[in-house]
């Protein structure tokens, strides 16, 4: 992590060194014996503090974001996400290789409710709780008007508990949209990952509707 990546970190409410979650902490320290070349610490978010779309994914996978120390990058799931971010005018180029392969997101950044690599890519709900924390620090500083997408029901469910929400007042579903305040909105799509993608649970037309849909609110064509 370089010193400005750092200090985005910490601005942004992120602690790059928590080990607060002994069984993540524990499997990262394993990750580093067996991948020496991974970045295996704890993701940071990635794209402008002030950007007004915020997308909120489950966890760092082992092979992509825990490995290249970026968000959706490395990995089958980041696929679908950047391209689609680049066909809205979020991301300076349709695939995002590594930490250093210099794309840029637009009025945009990327996040996840566990900031860690889990085993199996499967959080415990008490790891889930625990590192709340770090985004309603995050979401704290969210502009007005500002559009969040969920990736997935964990990531709906930490959003809304991250801005103080009983998540059970807001249903998830694919392509619902949810009135939060200050004029923020809440849309939720199914994760992008490669299972599915390829169950066709997500098409490539469905991601691109939220989206789109995204696009439109804030550019105020949608409200």
């Amino acid at each position: 992590m370089t010193a400005s990546t750092h200090l985005r970190a910490v601005e942004s409410g992120f602690d790059p060194g928590c080990e607060a979650c002994p069984r993540l902490a524990g499997f990262l320290s394993d990750i580093r014996q067996r991948f020496p070349g991974y970045f295996a610490r704890p993701v940071p978010p990635f794209g402008a503090l002030d950007a007004r779309l915020i997308v909120v994914g489950l966890a760092p996978g082992l092979h992509g974001a825990n490995a290249t120390g970026r968000p959706f990058t490395g990995d089958h799931a980041g696929i679908l996400l950047y391209a689609t971010l680049h066909a809205h005018g979020f991301a300076s180029a349709p695939c995002s290789t590594a930490a250093d392969d210099g794309l840029r997101l637009f009025d945009c950044r990327i996040t996840n409710a566990v900031k860690c690599v889990p085993p199996a890519n499967k959080p415990e709900g008490s790891e889930i709780r625990r590192c709340n924390r770090f985004l309603a620090r995050e979401l704290a500083g969210v502009p007005r008007g500002a559009v969040l997408v969920a990736l997935g029901a964990i990531a709906h469910d930490a959003i809304l508990r991250a801005l103080g929400t009983r998540p059970a007042s807001m249903a998830f579903g694919h392509g619902n949209e949810h009135a939060l305040a200050d004029e923020r909105i809440l849309l939720d799509s199914y994760h992008c990952s490669r299972y599915n993608t390829q169950t066709r649970r997500l098409t490539p037309a469905m991601f691109d509707a939220v989206f789109a849909r995204a696009r439109a609110l804030l550019d105020g064509d949608g409200r």
